[in-house]
């Protein structure tokens, strides 16, 4: 071990805004205790995964848990890799640029493989990286024992090259540190930090602070936003088709992650901007004016918006994340023509061409849509009709396109919404039937009609309602009842027989009021 030559200047913590709280209290070991051998009960607990590995190399624990939460929420995704192609709870990565992954194997001696996939596994791996970055630093162990000291590690773990980006990352951790975490994970366990007192030691990072809070440029192209730019390598400058469409995107990672990886000239792909979880904090990236990477056929056509998070974990979409996007997909909207509904707003997953599948069932687009300003319905896709009838393999037609169009909405791939019921939508029914508990026989009945028709958000809706919500509850009444319930948005006295009549043959209380038992049934195609 070293000492570092030269002190480095106590800085405070910058605000960073309200962060989505999470976590999990486990029994930490004494400093320097042996740790107990690891059976398979053990492995089943991220609490004592999170002890073990702390106290086996000297990483304080409480940093060792914001630092999984920062980059995954706790949450291991089974072994899926990230945009970063990085794995786990600890986000063990493996890219051109990063090789944590590779790192921790030699750290640790475990097998990548189980690094990725086993989460106990993936958190030693994670402790022994930020070690063996913090003996390079000279920190020692009484050093080590305080979290403050450990700021430049953290900076370094994040894997940014620029220092702007890397304060990012770190500042992020340690804000979690001041606030706390409590995160509910696999197992039904519960994962916490207690709040504390942060003055992380910033070190060189500290050079481009002043009074405590980093400078950033702003964005050229919208003014709430910051400007860090994506490598050129990225993108293409200037466009060969005007503006017309905005593409919702999930990043499948960590906001300073992402910004981190457009900088890499390594991995092809872009956007224009890029949305915090935790405040709605803005970056933007690429000029609106070029072509990022990001959509594929709609790429030189479109402006993309990257939403910090994973598709399958709701906890990233907070309501600062929608109310902030929405407010920026108005902007671009306004400044640029583009009209506000769903056929101009669109998912990665609806654009042709396109293997992926966010923003995915979680991302509630009728309050998007609302909050934008715009239809939450199918934009140019007719969904409304007086019966809604059997499809399957081999059909064609408009309610196909509808139905494509619903399951590209709720993250389910159909492909292209062009009304021929192939093998894709097969496979997309199937997956949305798995879901919701029916029949997974790829066959679009009463049953399926009334869950796709339904999905979205649940409002109380009664007599007297309007709106989008009211519409999407006439169009899955109709086809649960299998009779024609008018489809106008107004909540008159026929829709309240309707909505009697469906809560009677369902066992609900019949009191006219579609609440949340009423919307779970219907989205479940009871």
């Amino acid at each position: 071990m070293y000492r570092r030559s030269t002190p480095w200047r106590r800085t405070a913590l910058s605000a960073l805004g309200a962060l989505v709280t999470a976590a999990l209290i486990a029994t930490a070991q004494p400093a320097g205790a042996a740790p107990a051998p690891v059976g398979p009960a053990d492995r089943d607990s991220m609490g004592r995964a999170f002890a073990r590995a702390a106290s086996e190399f000297g990483v304080p624990r409480d940093l060792l848990v914001a630092v999984g939460y920062g980059e995954t929420h706790l949450d291991g995704h089974r072994g899926e890799p990230s945009q970063a192609n990085g794995y786990g709870v600890m986000h063990l990565v493996s890219n051109p640029r990063s090789r944590t992954l590779e790192k921790a194997a030699e750290l640790t001696g475990e097998p990548s493989a189980g690094l990725r996939t086993d989460t106990a596994a993936n958190i030693r791996g994670g402790a022994a990286v930020l070690r063996s970055y913090a003996d390079g630093l000279g920190l020692d162990a009484t050093e080590r024992r305080s979290v403050d000291e450990w700021y430049p590690v953290v900076a370094r773990y994040g894997g940014a090259t620029d220092t702007a980006t890397a304060r990012l990352y770190a500042d992020t951790v340690y804000t979690l540190l001041g606030q706390g975490i409590t995160a509910d994970v696999a197992g039904g366990e519960r994962v916490t930090v207690r709040p504390r007192a942060v003055e992380p030691e910033r070190g060189r990072y500290a050079a481009d602070a002043a009074g405590g809070r980093q400078r950033a440029a702003l964005s050229p192209d919208y003014p709430p936003a910051a400007w860090v730019p994506a490598n050129a390598a990225n993108y293409s400058a200037g466009r060969s088709a005007s503006i017309s469409t905005v593409v919702v995107h999930v990043t499948q990672g960590s906001y300073a992650g992402t910004i981190s990886w457009f900088q890499n000239p390594s991995s092809q792909v872009s956007s224009h901007y890029v949305v915090r979880s935790s405040d709605g904090a803005v970056t933007q990236m690429v000029r609106d004016s070029d072509t990022a990477y990001h959509a594929r056929s709609a790429n030189s056509s479109s402006l993309g918006i990257e939403h910090e998070g994973y598709v399958a974990d709701p906890s990233w979409f907070t309501d600062a994340m929608y109310r902030s996007s929405a407010a920026l997909t108005k902007y671009l909207c306004d400044r640029y023509g583009i009209p506000k509904d769903r056929a101009h707003v669109v998912g990665h997953a609806e654009v042709p061409g396109n293997d992926h599948t966010d923003p995915g069932p979680n991302w509630n687009w009728n309050y998007y849509m609302q909050l934008v300003g715009g239809s939450s319905g199918g934009g140019g896709v007719q969904l409304n009709f007086a019966s809604y009838s059997t499809l399957r393999s081999g059909s064609t037609g408009a309610q196909v396109t509808a139905v494509q169009t619903l399951l590209n909405q709720q993250g389910y791939d159909a492909g292209t919404a062009d009304g021929i019921f192939g093998t894709r939508t097969v496979n997309a029914v199937r997956s949305f039937q798995t879901a919701r508990g029916l029949t997974s026989d790829g066959v679009v009945g009463a049953r399926t009609w009334t869950a796709l028709l339904a999905a979205g958000s649940t409002p109380v809706v009664r007599e007297g309602s309007t709106g989008a919500a009211v519409e999407r509850l006439q169009r899955a009444l109709t086809a649960a009842l299998g009779r024609t319930v008018s489809i106008d948005g107004q909540f008159g006295s026929g829709t309240a027989q309707a909505v009697r009549d469906y809560q009677s043959g369902r066992g609900l209380g019949a009191d006219g009021i579609v609440g949340a038992a009423t919307w779970s049934a219907l989205q479940t195609g009871r």
